[in-house]
């Protein structure tokens, strides 16, 4: 006899088993276990008959995992606890299995122990599969019903859709239509897929497989979406479709501007087979051309962060996160904000909601005390509190999302030494009073530190960051006032005070007009105006980019400055490398000075053709050609300047 059933344990794999003389298949399901990703377990679990609840022998039972049973328990899922990592000597199944029996009222003989390094219980866990998991039900004749639980990209076959059928039957070559998008499709391959993919000519009720149908764009397939006949479709689709939707935002830049093209290249790659990432182009005074991506939450940020580095090699710089707000005009209009860029004058604004979550911690008793100063900081609200066993405790709160996204998790494990666990779900919008907090650097807006936060915080976190940022700057030859503004209220500030050289060291004695005099000479050469909107261009960007990025115009500058200061030989030098450096041909001006300066070397009349050549090129200014007379008087040699130049280069 054949039976089948399903268990989730997103990985799909068929294998077939025997038991007791009698063939059985089995279809399981590993499902990721992180809050990101709670609606494609959703639908996994949508798709299953039983469940295996795995709880860790030296942990016990964590948040995620209560979250995720209670998400089988409502789809009406048999359950099956095992206890893994019995072979550890730091376990305690003793313990452990008295968490289990408190969360799921079962006997202490139902609990699997098992271990995956020694392969202990794992013949139990498929017999326990088989005799309490019951097999699927469903009518053949019924028109089709497909549930979509997954789907990966193949770069040669485009997507491949993962599916359960709850009633009818799918053949090779059926024009098949998925229900919630409306697109229609032939069904090319259809098969199941053990450690490969088998093709098959049909598969019926109860069957877990796969299907390709040249599909481009993991945008037109949807996890939770149900696949139908065009010819004899469904009803209705299979209940519990969503449209997955970001929860966090943060700004994508490259940090060589001229990446931009190849960042939405890589992006639009990785969207092929990560749906749920969104991104759409933006700019910053400060960062440049960019996106604005979304994401699923925190893991999944730093998911695309990391896939972006290690398969596309792409350096980038990603913005502070934060979530969307729903800004409501005096009219009664709401638009969601994704930027605080983006939020409108604030005269305009009759209020702004941000999303709330409801949020699990479980923890040990000894670390109850700060854990709740930790979330009351968070503006977090306790709901209730209750004991899951002796010295474990579940802690409920309501908290706005945007006060979680940045390092409250780190805080969170930092706090209770990596033993508290943190589980959660939006639980929708909530009037607060949130300003915009901006960063001004000498008098201008740094759009990439701009920030949403509730006006209690304003004051706090504007002092932290302006005494942070004081710390990262560099020193400049000017002063820097970094100041935290509210609109157009300053409410912190700091000053990096300019590098200044002690001109008036050399002034033991004598009147004070002296000094003033040296000091208002120096005031002049700091405080220019050129020089101080240049720096402030610099320093905008540089609170955000890594000063590696100018290492081509620091090495410039450090060239000019060398040239200024040799005589004689730096006249022909001077003179040719110049315009070059002007029309930006750094290294043609390198070769011209190198072949020049050697033929001044055999010739023995260095100066003077330079100084005739200055004098009659039309390029050369009246001021320069004057310049180049006094110093060939001052000249001895120019070999210290090819002496100077070799080492330069050679540091470089």
């Amino acid at each position: 006899t054949r039976k089948e059933s399903s268990a989730a344990s997103d990985v799909y794999k068929r294998q077939e088993y025997t038991y007791k003389g009698e063939k059985y298949i089995l279809n399981l399901i590993d499902t990721p276990g992180h809050v990101d990703f709670s609606y494609e377990v959703s639908r996994s679990i949508a798709a299953c008959e039983g469940a295996l609840l795995v709880v860790d022998a030296s942990q016990g039972v964590q948040a995620q995992t209560i979250s995720n049973l209670y998400m089988a328990l409502e789809h009406d899922l048999e359950i099956i606890p095992v206890m893994n990592k019995c072979d550890m000597a730091s376990a305690m199944p003793e313990e452990v299995e008295d968490e289990i029996i408190d969360l799921l009222g079962c006997k202490r003989e139902d609990i699997i122990r098992a271990s995956g390094k020694t392969g202990m219980g794992v013949e139990d866990i498929l017999a326990a599969v088989i005799e309490r998991v019951p097999h699927p039900v469903g009518d053949d004749q019924a028109p089709l019903q497909a549930l979509i639980f997954d789907s990966v990209f193949n770069s040669f076959r485009g997507i491949i859709a993962y599916f359960k059928i709850e009633n009818g039957v799918i053949r090779k070559g059926d024009k098949v239509k998925f229900f919630n998008t409306g697109k229609e499709y032939d069904a090319d391959e259809i098969g199941v897929l053990k450690m490969d993919m088998m093709p098959r000519n049909e598969l019926r009720t109860g069957d877990v497989g796969y299907i390709i149908s040249g599909i481009k764009t993991s945008r037109e397939v949807k996890v939770g979406d149900t696949i139908t006949h065009i010819a004899r479709p469904c009803e209705k689709a299979i209940a519990g479709f969503e449209e997955v939707k970001p929860m966090v935002f943060a700004g994508v830049y490259p940090i060589e501007a001229e990446d931009y093209e190849n960042l939405r290249a890589s992006l639009e790659k990785l969207q092929l087979n990560d749906a749920s990432l969104t991104f759409q182009p933006e700019s910053s005074l400060a960062l440049g051309f960019g996106f604005r991506c979304g994401f699923l939450g925190l893991l999944h940020m730093e998911i695309v962060q990391e896939r972006l580095d290690r398969e596309f090699d792409m350096n980038v710089i990603t913005t502070v996160p934060n979530v969307s707000y729903m800004v409501y005009d005096k009219q009664g209009h709401a638009n969601e904000v994704h930027n605080p860029g983006g939020m409108p004058d604030p005269t305009l604004i009759d209020h702004i909601e941000e999303p709330y979550i409801d949020a699990t911690v479980i923890t040990a008793t000894d670390y109850i005390g700060p854990i709740m100063t930790l979330c009351l900081g968070k503006r977090g609200e306790l709901v209730r509190q209750n004991y899951v066993s002796g010295n474990r405790v579940e802690i409920h709160y309501r908290m706005p999302l945007g006060e979680i996204v940045i390092d409250f998790y780190d805080k969170l494990k930092s706090i209770s030494k990596g033993y508290a666990s943190f589980d959660y779900h939006q639980s929708g919008f909530r009037p607060s009073k949130l300003v915009k907090l901006d960063i001004l650097l000498n008098g201008e807006s740094v759009d990439a530190l701009s920030t949403l936060t509730h006006v209690d915080n304003a004051y706090d976190l504007g002092k932290r960051m302006c005494e942070k940022l004081k710390e990262l700057i560099p020193r400049q030859q000017f002063d820097i006032a970094i100041q935290a503004a509210i609109g157009a209220k300053i409410i912190a500030r700091e000053t990096i005070k300019a590098v200044r050289k002690d001109v008036t060291a050399k002034c033991y004695g004598g009147d004070i007009s002296r000094k003033r005099k040296l000091l208002e000479k120096q005031k002049k050469g700091l405080f220019g105006a050129k020089g101080k909107t240049e720096g402030s261009d610099e320093i905008s960007r540089s609170t955000v980019v890594q000063p590696a990025v100018y290492r081509e115009n620091s090495r410039i500058s450090l060239f000019v400055t060398l040239m200024a200061g040799v005589a004689a030989g730096a006249a022909a030098f001077w003179f040719l490398a110049v315009p070059a450096i002007k029309q930006g041909i750094y290294r043609e001006a390198n070769q011209q000075i190198v072949k020049y300066s050697e033929s001044l070397v055999s010739q023995g009349a260095e100066l003077s053709k330079a100084q005739g050549e200055a004098k009659e090129s039309g390029d050369v200014a009246e001021e320069i050609t004057q310049q180049l007379d006094a110093e060939q008087k001052k000249s001895t040699s120019y070999q210290a300047l090819l002496n100077a130049y070799a080492a330069y280069t050679q540091n470089e």
